[in-house]
């Protein structure tokens, strides 16, 4: 083999090392600056003379999110948005409460694998495969158990137990994103046409409205 060719061989395999995730920093760090009218793919640096230690904190995380919703549920955000210190650093973090059966609904984070702890609690989790096997790969989480969801697929998780569940996640990315499939599907804006959605879901529009209505 040419080395040209082993050249072209290592470079690709580089390449799709270095788009797998955020991109690495160049310098110690890169302080988010939400305030700079620069638009850029992640978040503008504060100047580093200009960094205080506050940057690097984030508190709170001990306090229970309000689960009196819905779903039964809270996720308590730690991305760059509410730490700017994770800026270029490619990961993030969550907290999440369950209320009793409560649900953390359907939902794929497009720029991030979550790797999920149990800290209390008895969880169900699960993912689904992509097209066109969509299968269903779920197991029950006890307490002190991790479990991983793929970036980019739909996962979800349940409290199965009748007292309140707690789960920290961690993220491969500074923003991961987040999209909720229901609210997504039925509570977009302006809502995607009902007969679009009936025939997707294979149903009747008047279900589609009442569905959307809830959203």
């Amino acid at each position: 083999m040419s080395r040209f060719l082993i050249f072209i061989l290592l470079l690709a395999t580089c390449t799709s090392f270095a788009f797998a995730s955020d991109p690495s920093p160049l310098q110690d760090f890169c302080v988010a600056d939400p305030k700079s009218p620069v638009f850029v793919n992640g978040v503008v640096c504060k100047d580093p003379k200009g960094v205080q230690a506050d940057d690097f904190l984030f508190r709170g995380l001990h306090l229970m999110g309000n689960t009196s919703n819905n779903v039964g549920s809270a996720v308590t955000p730690v991305t760059v948005a509410e730490l700017p210190g994770l800026n270029t650093f490619g990961i993030s973090m969550a907290r999440i409460d369950f209320a009793p059966m409560g649900i953390n609904p359907p939902h794929t984070h497009p720029r991030a694998t979550e790797i999920l702890t149990v800290i209390e609690g008895r969880i169900l989790v699960g993912f689904v495969t992509s097209n066109p096997e969509n299968r269903l790969i779920t197991k029950v989480l006890e307490k002190g158990d991790v479990f991983v969801f793929p970036e980019g697929l739909i996962h979800f998780q349940k409290n199965l137990d009748h007292g309140y569940a707690l789960a920290l996640a961690a993220l491969s990315s500074q923003n991961p994103g987040v999209i909720t499939i229901a609210n997504a599907v039925f509570g977009s804006n302006p809502d995607i046409p009902t007969d679009v959605l009936a025939k997707a879901f294979q149903t009747d529009i008047n279900v589609v409205n009442q569905i959307q209505s809830k959203f």
